[in-house]
């Protein structure tokens, strides 16, 4: 967040009292406001699933630990060891390796002989630790050395900040820098759960690493400073509370204090302080109200039960997410995927988008998703680039405005903005700055795209230019997500955005993909193509093709779907060669119905330029077919070749109109080559579907933005 980069960076020139002065008042500020979810937060009592319990059937957990923050912490670990130990409690130390104190030897070993833990407090406790991700693995190195060094396996970063996603480059078996609902933290969204839970290695991620995922341990009971010398309460009351409800169901009262803070009797202590008498207390009432009924353990034990059960996560999702794109929402089935997906497990979910007709209402309710649509475009008359330019420019303003208006009104935790183009994704400026997570969804890679478009050099200005926006919107969207494994490399290559870039082909929806009994009974033979009408796709070749195809089957014809700037065009090419009664175009429709008219062809076709932006940009419409049960015929292109082979799919020579209609005839009439191709093609796209892949970018999402509920609750209106 943009705000604490900024506090950070002036940190070290604010005087202690003037820091401490602006975080109290923001504090109680927001305290009235949030009693809904703090200190107990209804929801996240629900256990994971397969949850059978504590060791030994013990009710609850009880762990502690503490993070020393300064020198004068560090100096009164003895004093709270000697006195845990003499109450027979055990907890963890966490120590900054590179702060402004040396932590002595003799310290970690008395420490562990004792049965008391070490672990890992930051790397220097500057709140810049996350501010860049390569930067990140460098001081990933360094925390592991000093892991390695004290024997620790437990990590904790400096102000509870924290990118899950990146925590998979440490060498730990837990981390420790989350809550459970904490909302007067700098990154105030909490995990929604009195759980540990085990936090995979994405799919996404770099398989070669060896560690599958480490567990994450929330603490649940409100932090020592936060109760005593920020919201200044003066007694132990709210932790007895948080820890009776958490008893009751059965959690983990997972708490983390400080030495820093506690004034011990008879020891000067210069910083702002709180009696240690309370902490005593607070321990002694555990020890006496529920005794042998709490597990009482270190975090590395608890860490170490959890990572051979892996419990996956049990907060509830719930989050507030945009998707935004210059598309028609009905049409663009990659855009619903998504939206639908977030819709079905809970979230709330907002599409804002162009209207395909002057008709269709500017607010409308589809699938559980809520549809706005601010413009409309007409795609026939964009063969200059002012008439391409200016229409987006507009729908920028527009989504901006609407985007910031919705944000205001109802605050989004994530803005999903598909592209092109590319610099969509600075309409969401405002929630960026407001702490929203970004994703820049790359359906199509914008140089590349635009130089097909009107026929420009790589070096053209245009080009270059786009080539800068685009680097600039890889850098502002905290992950990006490209439709083809080829473009990924051009793009992480361009942008040096490569370690937030991951792959999602358009994978085929197959509850809306799917074979159905075919009720057409013409006698014809129906070739058909859907999809944007543009001079990459090659339908110009493939109208010649049907026409040479026609003399040998003369019951065909040829249906196509969309529109796009070549539609002009290709209606002439289709009228000088008096192919009108063969050659039907009709206008886009929804993403519900094609489904129903391609599965009532006989051959689908897609012949893509292999010499042109084509040649690397991801075919839907093959797998679409394959799931339909629809033979394909496709251009030899690089990237239909990169996912498909010849058993699936009837390679032609791109470009060549002879090689197409040859590949057309000899699938119409070939029924033993049709059948076998029908079959595999339908294994391949099962394999591939969207059901099978849903969970990863849901994944995505979550490890961006782990802890949607917290956040919520801590705005007016909710």
């Amino acid at each position: 967040m943009i705000r604490n980069r900024l506090y950070y960076t002036l940190k070290p020139l604010l005087p202690l009292s003037v820091r401490r002065s602006i975080r109290r008042w923001f504090a109680l500020r927001k305290w009235g406001r949030v009693q809904a979810a703090w200190p107990i937060l209804p929801g996240s009592e629900k256990p994971p699933k397969g949850w059978n319990g504590w060791p030994c059937g013990k009710q609850f957990a009880f762990v502690l630990s503490h993070d020393v923050e300064h020198s004068g912490g560090l100096s009164q670990c003895r004093h709270l060891m000697q006195m845990e130990s003499r109450l027979g409690i055990r907890s963890s130390f966490n120590f900054i390796p590179e702060g402004d104190y040396r932590v002595p030897p003799e310290l970690i070993r008395e420490l562990q002989q004792n049965g008391f833990e070490v672990g890992v407090h930051d790397l220097q406790h500057d709140g810049k630790l996350y501010r860049d991700r390569r930067e990140f693995a460098d001081k990933a190195v360094r925390i592991n050395q000093h892991l390695r060094q004290w024997g620790a396996v437990g990590f904790r970063s400096g102000f509870m900040l924290r990118r899950l996603d990146w925590l998979h480059d440490l060498e730990a078996e837990y981390d420790a820098s989350t809550f459970d609902t904490d909302p007067f933290e700098p990154q105030p969204d909490g995990v929604g759960t009195i759980y540990p839970f085990w936090v995979p290695r994405p799919i996404y991620a770099d398989p070669r690493a060896e560690a599958p995922g480490y567990v994450e341990m929330p603490y649940t009971l409100p932090q020592d400073s936060t109760l005593f010398l920020v919201l200044q309460e003066r007694t132990i009351e709210i932790w007895k509370r948080k820890l009776d409800w958490i008893a009751q169901h059965g959690g983990m009262a997972f708490l983390n204090v400080h030495p820093d803070y506690m004034q011990f009797a008879g020891v000067p202590n210069a910083a702002p302080s709180y009696p240690v008498a309370w902490y005593e207390e607070f321990l002694n009432y555990v020890k006496t109200n529920y005794g042998d009924q709490c597990w009482h353990a270190l975090p590395r034990e608890v860490a170490a039960f959890c990572r051979e059960q892996r419990f996956a996560h049990a907060a509830p999702t719930q989050r507030r997410v945009c998707m935004l794109a210059y598309t028609f929402y009905e049409s663009d089935n990659r855009v619903m995927r998504y939206s639908q997906a977030l819709a079905e497990r809970g979230d709330s979910v907002d599409a804002i988008c162009l209207k395909s007709s002057h008709d269709h209402p500017d607010d409308e309710a589809i699938g559980g998703v809520q549809v706005t649509r601010v413009q409309c475009r007409d795609q026939k008359n964009q063969m200059k680039k002012l008439d391409f330019l200016i229409p987006i420019l507009l729908f920028w303003l527009r989504s901006s405005l609407r985007l910031t208006l919705n944000h205001l009104k109802q605050p989004y935790d994530v803005i999903h903005v598909h592209n092109v183009p590319d610099f969509l994704v600075f309409t969401a400026w405002l929630p960026r700055l407001t702490g929203a997570r970004i994703i820049l969804d790359i359906h199509d890679i914008v140089p590349e795209f635009y130089a097909s478009k009107f026929k420009l050099s790589p070096e053209s200005i245009g080009v270059r230019l786009l080539k800068f926006v685009e680097r600039w919107s890889a850098r502002f969207a905290h992950q990006v997500i490209i439709s083809n494994h080829l473009w990924r490399s051009t793009y992480a290559d361009r942008t040096g955005a490569g370690d937030k870039c991951s792959v999602f082909i358009n994978n085929v929806d197959t509850n809306h993909f799917r074979r159905r009994p075919r009720t057409r009974k013409d006698g014809k033979l129906r070739v058909i193509f859907p999809g944007g009408l543009q001079w990459h796709q090659g339908l110009d070749i493939a109208i010649r093709a049907f026409q040479k195809l026609l003399p040998k089957l003369p019951e065909a014809d040829f249906h196509i779907y969309g529109d796009g700037n070549m539609k002009a065009r290709l209606v002439q090419q289709t009228a000088e060669l008096g192919l009108q009664e063969r050659v039907r175009f009709f206008e886009p429709v929804s993403a519900h119905e094609i489904p129903g008219i391609m599965a009532e062809a006989d051959l689908g076709v897609v012949p893509k330029r292999a010499d042109s932006f084509g040649n690397e940009a991801y075919s839907t419409k093959i797998m679409e077919f394959m799931s339909l049960g629809v033979p394909v015929v496709a251009s030899s292109t690089k990237i239909d070749r990169y996912y498909f082979d010849d058993s699936v799919v009837r390679f032609f020579e791109s470009g060549n109109d002879d090689s197409l209609a040859d590949a057309m005839y000899e699938v119409l009439k070939d029924e033993p080559l049709r059948r076998g191709m029908v079959e595999r093609a339908a294994e391949y796209a099962k394999r591939h579907s969207w059901s099978n892949h849903k969970k990863e970018y849901l994944n995505l999402v979550d490890s961006i933005c782990p802890s949607p509920y917290t956040a919520k609750v801590d705005r007016p209106g909710r």
